[in-house]
């Protein structure tokens, strides 16, 4: 079973690595290189199976809570970001630590914060469980409420309806968001709300690029894990363009009867997505559609690089001596 005569695989731009997975990737890398393992790891650094089993292999311990790392040793929080309880306790046990929290997260954090101070009650739009939606969490106990959906948007509680504020996952689906904030909008007229939105850049022009890759495929397979917000979203937009979409984050789960007589065959990763892995994937539907060709449509995002944390040229300086 084999794709259509002349099929195309068409690679979407942007796609894959974002610069807050880049940066907290080459956090670790740095730190396996100037103290070697083990190095330790709370949570996933970024939700992609493959860069955690290449680290695990590597000498990276990955724990779900602080008081699995013995005292004093080097520890690394995830891009996802943490509540100040983590941070405290991470100083109360004299670990070493290296925060790897996206900045655009951080930005999340700071806004909550200053409304918080500011006297208001938030409201976060997110996914529950998810590991940058507890952390935002932690940052307000007791003064913010989650939203998941329209539904929950429409009978959410709050002290004052005239002092209420607005924050979001950074991870979301654009449109679906929209459709939650439109009925906290209407239902809370004084809503304050950032800026710019909180969804960051990468997921944006990601779900941009799916949306237009979608609409002229058949089909559209994401490379990503199914624990990533920002890939879970992807597969839900192409979905909706009317693409069959199928999320993978290892070749061997692409399978040949997904593109029996299909002549478009759409390609997009997630931002925890190597392009290594996305190039194999891509060698796997090649397998499965003999003489497609591939090519790439839309542009690729300027680069972006953020800085590193400022604890890291401390432990980088120690060293060295």
């Amino acid at each position: 079973m084999s794709a259509a005569a002349n099929s195309t695989i068409v690679l979407a731009n942007p796609r894959g690595f974002c610069a807050g997975v880049d940066r907290a990737i080459e956090i670790v890398d740095e730190l396996l290189d100037l103290y070697g393992a083990p190095v330790y790891v709370r949570k996933e650094i970024v939700h992609n199976r493959e860069v955690v089993a290449d680290f695990r292999a590597r000498g990276v311990i990955f724990v779900d809570e602080l008081s699995e790392v013995p005292a004093g040793a080097l520890a690394v929080f995830s891009a996802h970001g943490v509540s100040p309880a983590v941070r405290d306790e991470a100083v109360a046990r004299g670990l070493r630590v290296v925060d790897a929290t996206c900045p655009l997260v951080s930005k999340v954090h700071l806004e909550a914060l200053r409304f918080a101070r500011e006297g208001l009650f938030l409201l976060l739009v997110g996914h529950g469980g998810h590991d940058e939606v507890v952390g935002t969490l932690g940052h307000v106990p007791g003064g913010i409420a989650l939203v998941e959906d329209a539904a929950q948007a429409e009978t959410v509680h709050v002290p004052d309806p005239g002092r209420v504020a607005l924050i979001t996952q950074t991870t979301l689906g654009v449109d679906e968001t929209k459709d939650i904030i439109a009925v906290l909008r209407r239902r809370f007229p004084a809503l304050r709300e950032p800026a710019r939105s909180d969804i960051c850049y990468a997921t944006t022009n990601r779900q941009a690029a799916v949306k237009e890759l979608a609409a002229r495929s058949q089909i559209v397979v994401v490379v990503g894990s199914e624990n990533s917000s920002n890939s879970l979203r992807l597969r839900d937009v192409a979905q909706a363009e009317g693409a069959r979409a199928y999320l993978v984050d290892d070749p061997e789960l692409v399978r040949a009867e997904w593109f029996a007589d299909v002549q478009r065959i759409g390609v997009t990763a997630g931002a925890s997505s190597s392009e290594a892995l996305v190039q194999r994937v891509v060698e796997r539907i090649r397998a499965f559609a003999p003489g497609a060709s591939v090519s790439e449509s839309g542009e690729r995002e300027p680069e972006i690089v953020f800085a590193p944390p400022r604890e890291l040229a401390a432990l980088r300086a120690a060293a060295t001596r």
